[in-house]
């Protein structure tokens, strides 16, 4: 079950349907997915998502599918690796760095908006995609 309210354009603030829209029709700015968080964070708590196999999609409320990902099931879930001497030089108490080395399928930290926007495409009856 999604949360999503309705997209809004990052540049004037116009809202539209969860539709497939590639930006604003007025400024041409992209847009972003508004949620309801008061009532997800009333129906879902950290326990709940803890308990999920160790994914993105453990997450899922928090992306705009309507239903199970088409695409990517084991994307995500990268670990973060302490980097002691990067927070030394820096002066900071720790850092961590996220490895997304270890991403799948492509070992690239865009495999999970790849794996969201092919799924949702999915979702809408799109047959084709492209990138630019």
């Amino acid at each position: 079950m999604s949360y999503l309210l309705h997209l809004k354009c990052r540049g004037c603030g116009r809202t539209y349907a969860p539709e497939p829209i590639a930006a604003c029709k007025d400024c041409r700015a992209p847009l972003e997915p508004v949620y309801d968080y008061v009532r997800l964070w009333s129906d879902l708590c950290r326990k709940e998502i803890e308990s999920r196999p160790p994914d993105m999609w453990r997450y899922r409320e928090l992306l705009p599918l309507e239903g199970e990902p088409w695409v990517g099931k084991h994307t995500g879930f990268t670990p973060l690796v302490p980097a002691p001497r990067l927070a030394q030089a820096l002066r900071a108490r720790e850092i961590y760095l996220k490895n997304e080395a270890v991403n799948h399928p492509t070992l690239s930290f865009k495999d999970r908006v790849v794996a969201v926007a092919l799924s949702k495409a999915h979702e809408f009856g799109l047959d084709t995609v492209g990138r630019a």
